[in-house]
């Protein structure tokens, strides 16, 4: 039986067929699946084992080269009617799939499929449905790899130490706006943050982040931090359809139970929660 997951990927590459000359960002996309632009590119991924981007990019030149056999019509048409207005960018495009001009692909007259590489994934950590509470965060924001949101973490543990709030403090979180996989590393966003209470003071450069209380699929990931972005691909692609569940339109959070400063790598707990509808 079909999900909601499954029927909002179905419609997208329908869409993608139907309209490829048409505006197919990311965020059109998204309109299209009407699904939070936090979650659906993962949700698509997971789904269809390989990204927006690369969904669009070879839809549009497998019609192309269903045009260039089974039509006359002209090669700049063509590029034109799949999207590619410049037509160097399209011969370009084309034999970096193919492995040859479209004009020699005309000439050979043989249509061949792509083939879409699945690797084997597993639930390898425990996935929960938990309601969890509202939270106001200190925060220090971060734009850039993830992985490097630990200067962000520095710079708001300065700020904290130096105000004399680390009592006011609570568990340590990091939220994450974007995925890396349809996002360039340089312009991901982010925030290094530590829970607080309604009345302690924030001035700058602290900012206040509030996550909203409710239910959540919470993955408990235990190990190096370098596991945590198979830990997002089993949570997307494997216990999100299974589950019935949606996404809500927010981003995930991290919650940190201990840190590297104490804790071997092999043993650092990470929760990572999506939020839920």
């Amino acid at each position: 039986m079909a999900n909601h997951s499954e029927n909002r990927c179905l419609r997208v590459l329908d869409y993608i067929h139907d309209h490829p000359a048409g505006d197919l960002s990311l965020d059109a996309l998204a309109d299209v699946a009407a699904m939070s632009r936090f979650h659906w590119h993962r949700v698509f991924r997971a789904i269809t084992g390989e990204t927006a981007a690369g969904a669009v990019r070879r839809i549009r030149l497998g019609l192309a080269a269903t045009a260039l056999v089974q039509t006359d019509t002209a090669i700049d048409r063509i590029a034109r009617d799949v999207g590619y207005p410049n037509l160097a960018s399209f011969r370009r495009a084309f034999k970096e799939a193919f492995l040859v001009t479209p004009a020699a692909f005309r000439q050979r007259g043989e249509l061949r499929p792509f083939l879409i590489a699945r690797p084997e994934v597993r639930l390898m950590f425990p996935v929960e449905i938990r309601n969890e509470p509202a939270r106001r965060l200190a925060a220090m924001p971060h734009r850039g790899p993830y992985p490097e949101i630990n200067r962000a973490f520095a710079k708001l543990g300065a700020v904290i130490g130096a105000r004399g709030l680390y009592p006011q403090t609570g568990a340590m979180l990091g939220v994450y706006y974007d995925d890396p996989a349809a996002i360039a590393a340089a312009d991901l966003r982010s925030h290094a943050g530590l829970e607080v209470g309604a009345d302690t003071v924030l001035e700058p450069p602290l900012e206040q982040v509030l996550l909203a209380p409710g239910r959540h699929g919470v993955l408990t990931h235990t190990g190096p931090y370098a596991g945590l972005s198979a830990a997002y691909d089993q949570l997307y692609s494997l216990w999100l359809p299974q589950s019935g569940e949606e996404p809500a339109d927010r981003p995930v959070f991290e919650i940190y139970r201990n840190t590297p400063q104490d804790t071997a790598p092999e043993d650092l707990i990470t929760e990572l929660c999506l939020p839920l509808k």
